[in-house]
């Protein structure tokens, strides 16, 4: 079962990229998805594939819940892209297909790996199997945004080789025999030698922080979320950032039964918050609602890192949050996906009135909006609150009221770019034949409208 979570996908993605017909490519994925989520259910409901010291590939709970998330956030865009896909058909979609067929599998291979190395490997290959998804509207800024998610994410994965040989290395320093295996790093954590385990942290924060999107290594990040498809988008937020958060937790494990958790605990806090911080800056009279998704993930990446610092009560509240990021972002980035469509633009300025023009998208947008920042009764909120309350459970007061204070300062800069878009009237336009369908992204209205001679008339985008 192990293996087929793995090369079932990869196995889809080789058939995607030899299948001629660009219209049952698609089709490819909702099967891929669906036998692949079954599998998920299944190992996850025994854990039978859990495994011991010195296997290669294992199951354990933080990557049973991460490989759910990802499986399940696949399934839900796997629908959705055979339909976006069909509405694209002038352009070929074998390796977009084929590509995220691949990530599937690669991140499959990141939850059930047991060693460091594999899963460094594993992370890599996530980078390479998502970057040609940015490129897909063969734009000039979408090519720049694949470089810049390329060169930077090839920095961080490098700091992250590097810090993994330090991990390594403390075992060596320590006088245990050398090994990348996760369990067996484990057992020995006490006898690893403090200043390599130290540096080989540090550098594993910045190396999967990068992949995660932490400030200040986020900066390829709202290039990437804005100018790939929306679809793309969801795939970035909710599974991309998992895994990698899943690859630095695992080194966080071995770093607290080490006994450096007081020291790792002050370093999570300040990168978490600041990268609150610098998301809420941002958001603040942001004009594109792409890019303002895009900092709200760099803020709940801080948030998933303000949780593992405080830990205790607040590490039910993180992986919880794992699950319901996800799942929310997803719905924001595909509903996103469908607004842009629409109005051919992303830009605050063009998008107004969607909650009258797309009725159905309007409304996941806006309900999106209000469970990432965090309101009741949403996941969202359940997740925060459990973090809050393990914050002020635990002392840590003026974390706590820094926590509060940039969510505050998120809710009121996304709000007041959601709220534009959603609100307001519709801009002088063609109208949407079919509002029933508006919220698919193989609407037929699409291919039918008619663009009369105009200047207030917006022609959709390639």
């Amino acid at each position: 079962m192990v293996f087929a979570l793995i090369l079932g996908p990869l196995l889809f993605a080789g058939l995607a990229a030899a299948l001629p017909s660009n219209r049952l490519r698609p089709w490819l994925l909702p099967a891929a998805a669906l036998s692949h989520f079954a599998l998920t259910v299944l190992a996850v409901s025994s854990l039978a594939a859990s495994g011991g010291s010195g296997r290669l590939l294992g199951l354990d709970p933080p990557g049973a819940l991460v490989l759910l998330v990802v499986s399940g956030l696949f399934l839900c865009c796997s629908f959705y892209a055979v339909g976006y896909l069909n509405y694209r058909q002038e352009r070929s979609n074998r390796v977009f297909v084929a590509c995220l067929l691949a990530f599937l599998g690669f991140a499959s291979l990141v939850a059930l790996s047991q060693n460091l190395g594999l899963m460094w490997v594993a992370i890599e290959a996530t980078t390479l199997s998502t970057a040609p998804l940015i490129y897909f509207n063969h734009s000039k800024k979408s090519i720049e945004a694949t470089w810049k998610y390329l060169i930077v994410g090839s920095v961080g994965i490098a700091l992250a080789l590097l810090g993994t040989y330090c991990l390594a290395y403390s075992a060596v320093a320590g006088g245990c025999q050398t090994t990348m295996d996760f369990q067996s790093l484990l057992a020995i954590a006490p006898r690893l030698s403090k200043p390599w385990l130290r540096a080989a942290f540090a550098l594993l924060l910045v190396g999967y922080g990068t992949k995660m999107g932490l400030a200040p290594m986020h900066t390829w990040k709202p290039d990437a979320y804005g100018e790939a498809p929306g679809v793309v988008g969801a795939i970035f937020s909710g599974g991309v950032t998992s895994v990698a958060f899943l690859a630095f937790l695992r080194v966080y494990q071995i770093d607290a039964v080490a006994g450096e958790a007081a020291f790792s605990s002050r370093f999570l806090l300040a990168i978490g918050l600041f990268s609150m911080a610098v998301a809420g800056l941002f958001m603040v009279g942001q004009r594109d609602f792409k890019r303002s998704l895009a900092y709200s993930s760099v803020e709940h990446m801080g948030i998933l890192m303000v949780g593992l610092g405080l830990g205790g009560a607040a590490l039910y509240g993180t992986m919880l949050h794992v699950a319901t990021n996800a799942a929310t972002k997803g719905l924001l980035f595909l509903s996103a996906g469908n607004i842009q469509r629409a109005y051919s633009s992303k830009r605050i300025e063009r998008v107004q009135g969607a909650l009258r023009r797309l009725p159905l998208s309007g409304a996941l947008f806006l309900a999106g909006f209000l469970a990432i920042t965090g309101s009741p009764p949403f996941g969202p909120f359940v997740s925060e609150f459990s973090i809050l309350s393990g914050a002020f459970g635990s002392g840590r007061f003026l974390a706590g009221s820094l926590f509060l204070a940039f969510l505050l300062v998120v809710f009121i800069g996304m709000g007041n770019t959601v709220l534009r878009s959603v609100l307001g009237p519709v801009p002088r336009m063609p109208p949407l034949r079919a509002t029933a369908t508006a919220s698919l992204p193989a609407s037929r209205y699409s291919r039918s409208w008619r663009f009369p001679s105009c200047s207030g008339c917006i022609r959709p985008s390639s």
